[in-house]
């Protein structure tokens, strides 16, 4: 099917900007527009209670993380890394989608403020991913815990999974990939089609490779390149991706090489949707039913 009429009027609102795509853009007149983008989405509901906290890294960086809590009595701990190619995208620009993530699931939510390249090149952003899963983990230690993540949030959260399997890590009850970066390999059959050059192109992912990992040898390591690592003792995945997205295809190989590796998994395909649907909330209405879907199945992790 076509994309839905959601997608259709704001790709059309979009082009009335006149804004040239990412890739044709400096860094931070990139970053503008990805800030512009996270504005068209209304704020998220209001919650027991939300504040601001650091986690100490490795090399005494101080990463900031942003802590959402529905209510006193969370079910669960959800450490989320939000998009924008490891050099856009902030915890503020993914405020409201942290808010309604608290909500629907009653966990506590911890969205962190991973370092960026240019300026922070891999491996500083799986780096900081790790630190944050391990104080998430002490910090609700008798909690389910849960990492997720959109994009190239979704590739660190599948980053961390692995991670935490390969170094007997913190245990993690479920990771939630939406449309995650797995691989480097931008000449796949969805990175071919022309239908699939949207709010996200080929181009624009051949850009932010550059900038977060521009030597080509290190973009086949495991921690930057999932779909290349072990998968075996990584947590159950739900992985949520939309018909038309240049990372179609390396989402759908990473869902099934963890059911190859024993690991349940559950892949949902949206119709008529773009990347970057999730983080529009109120915008797009699959990001909403997605929301649903996630909380459902944290419900079965969490016993809620």
């Amino acid at each position: 099917m076509a994309v839905d009429d959601a997608t259709s009027a704001l790709l059309a609102q979009l082009a009335e900007a006149g804004r040239p795509p990412i890739h044709q853009l400096p860094v931070q007149e990139a970053r503008g527009d990805f800030a512009v983008l996270a504005g068209l989405v209304a704020p998220g509901p209001a919650l027991h209670a939300v504040r601001e906290d650091t986690v100490r890294a490795d090399d005494g960086y101080k990463i900031p993380v942003r802590v959402y809590s529905a209510t006193e009595q969370p079910r669960g701990a959800i450490v989320y890394f939000h998009g924008g190619g490891w050099v856009l995208g902030s915890v503020a620009q993914y405020d409201a989608v942290a808010r309604r993530l608290a909500a629907v699931t009653n966990c506590v939510v911890v969205s962190a403020d991973y370092r960026l390249a240019p300026e922070f090149r891999y491996p500083t952003a799986a780096r900081d991913a790790w630190d944050v899963t391990n104080w998430t983990s002490s910090s609700w230690p008798t909690l389910p815990l849960i990492v997720s993540g959109d994009s190239a949030g979704g590739n660190l959260a599948a980053v961390v999974g692995q991670r935490a399997a390969r170094e007997s890590g913190p245990p993690i009850a479920l990771q939630i990939l939406i449309y995650p970066v797995t691989d480097h390999d931008v000449d796949t059959v969805s990175y071919l089609d022309p239908a699939n050059q949207l709010l996200l192109q080929r181009d624009s992912m051949i850009w932010f490779w550059n900038h977060y990992a521009p030597d080509p040898a290190t973009r086949s390591h495991p921690d930057a390149s999932p779909l290349r690592g072990g998968l075996e003792g990584s947590p159950p995945a739900l992985v949520l991706i939309p018909e038309y997205d240049v990372l179609r295809h390396e989402g759908e190989a990473y869902a099934d090489a963890l059911a190859r590796a024993g690991i349940p998994v559950q892949i949902n395909i949206f119709d008529g949707q773009m990347h970057g649907f999730f983080q529009l909330p109120g915008v797009l209405p699959a990001a909403d039913a997605a929301l649903e879907l996630i909380a459902e199945r944290i419900a079965a992790v969490t016993g809620g």
